[in-house]
């Protein structure tokens, strides 16, 4: 498990409520390439990393083929094999490829969907310390709900890829402050 540079800074994309998905005013921030994935078990590598930096809750699968988002936690996505092409921002949001090795970190009401994916795609998903994550559909009466818990989702401590100095901290509480 090694991070590519300590200097790495993550590329941002901002999205706008859509009236469905809330999305969020803090940026969706995109590492690329950042996760040496060339070992045996690149899942485990980034296990290690995430957790060394106190984001849990871990899971490896895909990325659902549905438009949803997560309301009461921030998540992130590391590519652990294979690329997909997901939308990031509900439906007037923006596709991008996120390939092995990139990192997806989401805050809390940022729309998500895979529209491709290869075969062999796996993530390794994680959450900071707070409540649980819940999958929420583009409804009226969820972006209702969401309007008022995605304020009250707490920046996390810690950047998952580079800790508590990292890019997200800085970005994330700046939106905030």
């Amino acid at each position: 498990m090694s991070v590519v540079s300590a200097g790495t800074e993550p590329l941002t994309f901002f999205f706008a409520d859509d009236g469905l998905v809330p999305n969020n005013p803090m940026p969706l921030l995109v590492y690329r390439a950042v996760i040496d994935i060339a070992g045996d078990h690149p899942e485990k590598a980034i296990e290690g990393l995430f957790g060394v930096h106190r984001w849990g809750a871990m899971w490896r699968n895909g990325v659902y083929d549905y438009p949803h988002y997560h309301a009461t936690v921030h998540e992130a996505l590391g590519v652990a094999r294979g690329h997909a092409r997901v939308r990031f921002g509900g439906d007037r949001g923006r596709e991008l490829e996120i390939s092995a090795g990139d990192v997806a970190i989401l805050p809390a009401g940022t729309g998500h969907q895979c529209l491709s994916a290869s075969p062999d795609f796996c993530v390794v998903g994680a959450y900071p310390p707070g409540p649980a994550m819940q999958i929420t559909r583009p409804t009226p009466e969820n972006h209702r709900k969401a309007l008022r818990t995605i304020p009250q989702v707490k920046v996390p401590r810690t950047d998952p890829v580079m800790g508590a100095t990292g890019p997200l901290v800085r970005l994330w509480n700046r939106r905030v402050g």
